[in-house]
């Protein structure tokens, strides 16, 4: 297995570099940059840019408007991105729904769609975790009944992140509740305009709205929103999750916030000293970064596989794991390196023309706590390991 980049994918590299300096605003990238969020024009704008381009669903093939990539291209992109502080490509239409439909749709579902995804005229979020049904996602209580021509759908969302940007969300809704756990699951499409869906905000710890939850009361969807067969929704559950935790372990991120953990250690002084001359503190960055280039390695050799064979498999799960932990761990490092200036939160950080810490780190306690969910969403990373103990190990 030869894990080098060949002359094609080098050039590709420079195309995609060239092509993020020509197009990404400077006001985006200086945005992603300070580490806030984006609003939802910002994305808009940036998945129009790259729709123009034909870059945006980069994993879908050529036939359904994407580019057709290789699954070493899209790690290039990627990687490229995040060196330009672009904005990630809101993952829940285009990475998530679109992947499913291409596969599990009709024809019907896929001409409808899929190009509404693809010029923003639909923006989806995703109804999977419930109170009591977060990991253990296959205990959901949330109850599609059919009437007729319709679904009757009862029951709640939880974490439904970007929900309030959203206009439609697919849900795992149980319509068996006689099967087995797997067994009497179906995924759904429903409108959020739809009478009978509530959604209310979620307050973060840093003060951000990030996350939803959505309330289904009576909500009347045509029979027709279902994809795939009924009570099979598991099946599709699991293909979209195993895109999912690829993209969670965010190898380009963390490489990202290596470099700017690196960068802060030069600029904050110890003892009279740079921090990166801290043996201690050195050690662990040290430790961090080879993690990284590990966890790098081994996503090069999943992404060969996944190129001969067309599809990742349960081995993304060791992708999930190892990236959030790196991703946790850099972000404690960051913490660290700044000492008491990391506690104050956006808004906190000044006080009059006194700047508590260094400008470009006011979003350092957000990032903290924020990057503490990775570890849990997509499927905890306790799950994970169960996961590869049965697949893989066969315990």
């Amino acid at each position: 297995m030869d894990l080098n980049f060949t002359q094609e994918e080098r050039n590709f590299r420079e195309e995609v570099r060239s092509y993020l300096a020509e197009n990404l605003p400077a006001r985006i990238s200086d945005a992603v940059r300070a580490g806030g969020e984006l609003t939802k024009e910002m994305m808009v704008e940036w998945h129009a840019i790259l729709n123009r381009k034909g870059w945006l669903a980069t994993i879908w093939p050529v036939e359904h408007g994407g580019p057709g990539w290789t699954p070493v291209e899209k790690y290039i992109f990627e990687d490229e991105c995040c060196k330009a502080y672009a904005p990630r490509i809101v993952p829940f239409g285009l990475s998530m729904l679109g992947p499913v439909l291409i596969k599990f749709g009709n024809d019907a579902q896929k001409s409808t769609i899929l190009p509404r995804i693809l010029d923003g005229t639909d923006w989806w979020c995703q109804g999977y975790s419930e109170p009591g049904a977060g990991s253990d996602l296959a205990s959901l209580k949330t109850r599609a009944v059919r009437d007729g021509d319709e679904w009757v759908i009862n029951g709640q969302k939880t974490w439904t992140t970007l929900g309030q940007h959203a206009d439609k969300i697919f849900c795992l809704c149980r319509t068996d509740p006689d099967a087995k756990q797997q067994a009497g699951i179906s995924f759904i499409l429903v409108d959020m305009d739809a009478p009978g869906v509530e959604l209310r905000p979620i307050k973060l710890i840093e003060g951000g709205h990030e996350v939803n939850e959505v309330f289904f009361t009576d909500v009347r969807v045509p029979y027709t929103n279902l994809v795939g067969e009924e009570n099979k929704g598991w099946t599709i559950a699991k293909y979209l999750l195993t895109h999912e935790r690829t993209g969670i372990a965010g190898v380009g991120f963390s490489m990202q916030a290596l470099e700017e953990v690196k960068s802060l250690a030069r600029k904050v002084k110890r003892n009279g000293k740079p921090l990166a001359q801290d043996p201690l503190f050195s050690a662990r960055v040290a430790q961090v970064e080879i993690d990284l280039e590990a966890m790098k390695l081994t996503n090069l050799r999943m992404l060969f596989k996944a190129q001969q064979q067309g599809a990742p498999g349960p081995e993304t799960s060791i992708l999930k794991i190892k990236g959030t932990v790196i991703g946790q761990e850099l972000k404690d490092l960051a913490r660290r390196a700044l000492g008491p200036v990391a506690a104050p939160f956006p808004g906190h950080i000044t006080d009059g023309n006194i700047m508590f810490g260094p400008e470009d780190t006011a979003q350092n306690a957000a990032r903290y706590f924020n990057n503490r969910k990775t570890s849990i969403f997509g499927g905890s990373n306790e799950i994970q390991r169960n996961i590869l103990t049965k697949t893989m190990l066969e315990l």
